[in-house]
């Protein structure tokens, strides 16, 4: 009795330790995105440079895209399903080398397909990356698993928004060689996550010691139930991506053609626009956990809709605030739909977050490849009109099961 007594009194502070909610991992992890996907956006940033420099087609900067995404995406659900079973610690720091290779062969492409292999690379660093990189804030959250992908997603959105405005600053004005200067944040990302892996691993470690297990959804839903809940929020992943192709690809071209903008002026806008995507990030996962996955996936998705069709119609003036307007309602859907996934499928953390992820990218890639060809054949002005009713099909999300009072919450 005794020993027993023993072993529990020291395995408690263990298991409480285990479900705490780790803020400097979380912030460290968010921080280690934003500079992932900061590199990463200088892809589509380099859009009228790259197009101008090699003569390229608009069909072509889609299948730009499209490889970037492809390769961001087919390795990620395998990667995710691999590492649920055998955790890496230390692989979102190799995912690093492989973006920062790929960022030095962007800013010395000579051709239409170095720029491919070279962004390929960047899309593998990626697929590598967010699975364990989600994990980890999976196990960081002491349960508030919401605030802590919003976190970690406010990091990827906030470097979205930073690579362009860095791009327009530094490289624009000076020459695509100048892409080499975002080496500095591989190195940094590097140094971060290598700290990140040893949280990780004894993290592991420790819930290994402890048997601890966290806290996973208690929903008792048929299985047909569960596999037509995932399709439904892949496909609310579908509308949400697709538009977001449209206006991360195509929104400083619009901007370009419609009013007559220059590159740099072009690229501060679409800053606002993805800073307002990383504010409505940070939003959506807490009130999440406040208020229900359900109803923020609801607004998120289905209450873009009368913005998004104004915003062809608008004037210089009024397509920012718009686009500011989408920015902050659509991004608070990803962090809700991803934590939704997770409590359907508990135990698959990392298959679910691979999956979401990449499809997510996989979206978007196609998505652009698509616009690109149907932008050649019309006009930019004619896809925006189209892409102003992807968000109508958030009504799907009234098929969704409603987890808390599943959970009897």
């Amino acid at each position: 009795m005794m020993n027993n007594s023993a072993a529990a009194t020291s395995t408690a502070p263990s298991t409480a330790v285990v479900s705490q909610t780790v803020f400097p991992i979380l912030f460290a992890i968010s921080f280690s995105h934003f500079l992932n996907d900061m590199m990463q956006a200088t892809i589509t940033s380099v859009y009228p440079m790259i197009k101008l420099r090699y003569q390229l087609t608009f069909a072509q900067v889609g299948m730009i895209t499209f490889v970037f995404q492809l390769t961001a995406s087919i390795l990620q659900p395998f990667v995710g399903n691999y590492t649920d079973k055998n955790p890496k610690p230390y692989s979102f720091a190799v995912a690093m080398l492989f973006s920062l290779t790929g960022i030095i062969l962007l800013a010395y492409s000579f051709g239409y397909e170095s720029i491919l292999f070279a962004v390929a690379l960047v899309g593998i660093g990626s697929s590598i990356f967010h699975p364990e990189a989600s994990k980890v804030a999976y196990y960081a959250s002491g349960g508030k698993r919401g605030l802590a992908q919003s976190i970690f997603q406010l990091g990827g959105n906030g470097g979205s928004a930073v690579g362009p405005l860095l791009v327009a600053l530094i490289v624009a004005p000076y020459g695509l060689h100048n892409l080499l200067w975002f080496l500095l944040a591989a190195v940094t990302g590097i140094i971060v996550l290598l700290q990140v892996g040893n949280w990780y691993k004894g993290h592991l470690a420790l819930r290994a010691a402890t048997r601890a297990v966290a806290k996973e959804s208690n929903v008792h839903l048929t299985k047909r139930k569960v596999v037509v809940s995932v399709v439904i929020l892949l496909v609310l992943i579908f509308s949400k991506y697709f538009y977001l192709a449209g206006m991360t690809s195509y929104f400083t071209f619009y901007l370009i053609d419609q009013f007559h903008l220059t590159v740099q002026q072009s690229q501060l806008y679409l800053f606002i626009f993805l800073g307002a995507v990383a504010a409505g990030t940070l939003l959506g996962g807490s009130l999440g956990d406040r208020f229900g996955r359900k109803i923020i996936i609801w607004i998120s998705i289905l209450g873009a809709a009368p913005f998004t069709i104004m915003l062809p119609f608008a004037n210089l003036f009024w397509t920012g605030i718009l686009a500011a307007v989408i920015g902050v309602i659509i991004a608070s859907a990803f962090s809700a739909i991803l934590v939704y996934a997770q409590e359907l499928l508990p135990g698959k953390i990392g298959m679910v977050s691979g999956l979401f992820f990449g499809f997510a990218f996989g979206m978007g890639g196609l998505g652009s490849a698509l616009l690109g060809y149907l932008a050649d054949h019309t006009s930019l002005t004619y896809v925006f009109s189209v892409c102003s009713f992807l968000p109508l099909i958030g009504i799907m999300t009234a098929f969704l099961p409603d987890l808390r009072s599943e959970n009897g919450k």
